[in-house]
């Protein structure tokens, strides 16, 4: 599975009705685990990459991940780079923090999962006031993130077991909007409100890995022109910023000299340190660092032995999915402007939606006899489904109401590595 790359549903997601998609090109995608960028110390050289190992990259290190809070010891942010469905990733943000709680250091969460404004329902989980059916609702986490919660269920139980306080780091997904549509300019006095006033957007080795983040045989980039590029690298780093300056502010406001801020957010915003990493530096002078979960077996790339060495800190390198652990519709959808159906911008080639013949520019309208309301209805309708389960999605297309059965079935591979389940966490 490729973790590193944006596919195209993710794209069109980010893209939304930005840019037309143009004739498909054949172009070298550049190989994202190994671009010459990066901290100049470190990218120079190649680090191995070694299953159920922790290689620290400024020396080649390999440790163990109870060495971890050793090599932490002066860090006070911890930026790790998650893939959002890939169960692994999550069970080594499980361990470091495991890790940190025993080697007994004061431990803040940052999340990338909720926007700032929702802060006091992580205050209710961590305090232990909050059951998880009533966290999830009061909290609207099929709203303000949609993956499904068992991938980090095991995450937030450990942390309120242990009193960790954890942090809404976001900013709400409309003012990144505007930033793309926008731009900084354009944006009302509200929207600056929820922003940092320093972002930095100029930097050419950001742009070079935002590029090499979308797929070339999924994303048209012959047809973004530079500025769109630019435009779409703003709105990135609006993320980028705003996450790194709230965790920052929260770690500052509510820590000890002693404190880690361990932030877990996708690895587009770590990798290299040009994410968040890279802006937070501009409102923070203590020390930082960052961790990534590798796969060492990659479909397109086969065997990943190596890295470059400024790809992070720190590489962990965790067993290969065939598949993710949970299945999804495969669809990308856009809400409307006023009240109205979800409308479906992409659709992603052989997903159990494309199978069942759905169609761009379907609007979606029910999925086991549920409303289809609005993406936090469609989300959370789907959080019970598992693979082999079916469901009857009726969408609306020229006007008229069509049912069609869905299937939630994984694709057949010469050889495929199961993923495992999830357990339950213990304290």
């Amino acid at each position: 599975m490729m973790q590193h790359k944006v596919s195209a549903a993710a794209a069109l997601l980010f893209l939304g009705a930005f840019i037309a998609p143009a004739p498909a090109v054949a172009a070298a995608a550049e190989d994202i685990l190994r671009l010459p960028i990066g901290d100049p110390a470190r990218r120079g050289r190649e680090v191995k990459v070694v299953l159920d190992g922790v290689t620290d990259t400024s020396t080649g290190e390999v440790v163990t991940p109870a060495m971890l809070p050793a090599a932490l010891a002066d860090i006070r942010v911890l930026f790790v780079g998650e893939s959002h469905t890939e169960m692994e990733t999550h069970r080594v943000e499980r361990k470091i923090l495991e890790e940190l709680v025993r080697a007994k250091r004061q431990v803040f969460v940052g999340l990338e999962m909720y926007p700032y404004t929702e802060q006091r329902f992580l205050d209710q989980w961590s305090a232990g006031q909050l059951d998880e059916k009533a966290f999830l609702e009061a909290s609207h986490w099929y709203k303000n993130w949609g993956y499904r919660w068992e991938y980090y269920r095991d995450i937030f139980l450990f942390a309120q077991a242990n009193r960790l306080r954890m942090f809404a780091i976001n900013t709400p997904r409309e003012v990144v909007t505007s930033v793309r549509r926008k731009g900084f300019e354009g944006l009302t006095e509200e929207e600056r409100a929820h922003i940092p006033a320093r972002i930095d957007t100029d930097n050419a080795e950001h742009l070079r890995l935002f590029k090499a983040s979308f797929d070339s045989d999924s994303f048209h980039a012959a047809g973004m022109s530079e500025d769109d590029w630019k435009r779409m690298l703003a709105a990135q780093c609006t993320w980028d910023a705003t996450m790194g300056y709230n965790a920052v502010q929260a770690l500052e406001k509510n820590g000890d000299p002693k404190t880690i801020m361990v932030v877990l957010i996708g690895s587009g915003h770590v990798q290299y340190g040009l994410g968040a990493e890279r802006q937070a530096r501009n409102v923070f002078k203590g020390r930082m660092a960052s961790l990534i979960p590798v796969s060492v077996f990659d479909e397109k790339r086969g065997r990943v032995e190596v890295v470059n060495g400024a790809y992070a800190s720190f590489v962990w390198g965790i067993p290969a999915e065939a598949d993710p652990l949970y299945p999804s519709l495969g669809v990308s959808t856009r809400a409307p402007e006023g009240a109205g159906l979800l409308s479906v911008i992409d659709v992603e080639k052989d997903s159990p939606a494309g199978k069942a013949s759905v169609a761009v520019k379907d609007l979606l309208v029910s999925l086991d006899g549920s409303p289809v309301t609005d993406r936090e209805a469609l989300m959370r309708s789907m959080s019970g489904k598992n693979w082999g389960d079916a469901a009857r999605l009726v969408v609306r297309r020229e006007g008229k109401d069509l049912a069609v059965t869905v299937l939630f079935r994984r694709e057949a591979r010469a050889k495929s590595t199961p993923a495992p389940s999830s357990s339950p966490a213990t304290p």
